[in-house]
């Protein structure tokens, strides 16, 4: 395809699943000002930076670009009116959200997956947007599943295993992570094992999230980690890579996530699993596998630790 049809060039962008923002600020008056934005990436650590691009033809344009600063607020996945308020001509764009000052003066609105408040570190000309890159100085993040979006649309983490058959062959583990830990369980045969359930009727984010509070984690839905069916049994196997709170779980117990922790577990496809896990979780790069008990492939997903 040539680059002249833009809208077939924003089609194209568009194959790149990102997350949902809204970008905040003040102007001049002090009024808050914001926009729906997914063109949002993390740059360095130290310093701690961040940026996310706005269009030069933005009515808003000025109050960043001239303001001393701007927060990003990562929505979580209830919160798809919250974008599309963000995202339309209307007047008092915060008058359906409740949120308050950062510190910069930038607001931060209630709900959100995480929110990053930052002074203003540089603006960057970048044909016809302007590519806004902010200086940390506070942020929040807690368990909260975020809100997608792909090819023009939304979607959460747990969207994609909806559309699996929520049959009586469909079975789903938990692979709750907190502080370089995994959450394992006796497997009754004197070793140890993932959470795991069938799922009901009840479909399968229900029955995922049954699955954590019965063990007595705070833990939010991830994605999928693992897909693959056992020949033998005809069984599907789904794992959601779930990011847990600190604590002490009411069944099973936190094991360090390394080659040597995972010994004891006796499921040879979920040992394998976990040690891919650790392996990555030191490189900082996930990857998906799907296929079966004894082989499969694993997708690269180019997400890694920021």
């Amino acid at each position: 395809m040539t680059i002249d049809n833009p809208r077939l060039l924003r089609d194209a962008f568009g194959a790149f699943m990102t997350g949902v923002t809204v970008v905040t600020t003040v102007d001049s008056s002090g009024a808050p000002v914001g926009f729906t934005a997914n063109s949002f990436s993390s740059v360095s650590l130290e310093p701690p930076l961040l940026l996310v691009s706005i269009a030069k033809t933005s009515a808003s344009r000025a109050a960043f670009v001239q303001g001393k600063g701007f927060a990003v607020n990562i929505l979580s996945d209830a919160q798809k009116e919250v974008s599309n308020t963000f995202a339309r001509p209307i007047a008092d764009r915060f008058g359906s959200v409740r949120w308050q000052n950062g510190s910069t003066g930038a607001p931060l609105i209630d709900g959100v997956s995480a929110w990053f408040d930052c002074t203003l570190y540089n603006v960057v000309d970048a044909g016809d947007h302007d590519i806004l890159i902010g200086k940390v100085e506070a942020f929040d993040a807690n368990q909260k599943a975020g809100l997608g979006y792909y090819r023009g649309a939304y979607f959460t983490p747990t969207d994609a295993a909806e559309a699996v058959n929520a049959g009586p062959h469909v079975v789903i583990s938990a692979i709750v992570e907190a502080n370089g830990s995994i959450l394992l369980v006796d497997d009754g045969r004197g070793g140890l094992s993932l959470p795991m359930t069938r799922v009901d009727r009840s479909g399968t984010q229900a029955s995922l999230n049954k699955l954590i509070a019965e063990h007595g984690v705070t833990a939010a839905p991830g994605f999928i980690y693992s897909f693959y069916e056992d020949t033998k049994t005809g069984q599907q196997n789904i794992a959601f890579l779930c990011s847990a709170a600190t604590g002490d779980p009411s069944k099973g117990a936190f094991v360090p996530l390394s080659q040597s922790g995972m010994s004891d577990v006796t499921d040879p496809a979920i040992r394998t699993m976990l040690e891919r896990l650790a392996t990555e979780s030191e490189q900082g790069m996930f990857g998906v596998y799907v296929g079966d008990q004894d082989a499969g492939r694993v997708s690269t997903s180019g997400i890694g630790k920021p």
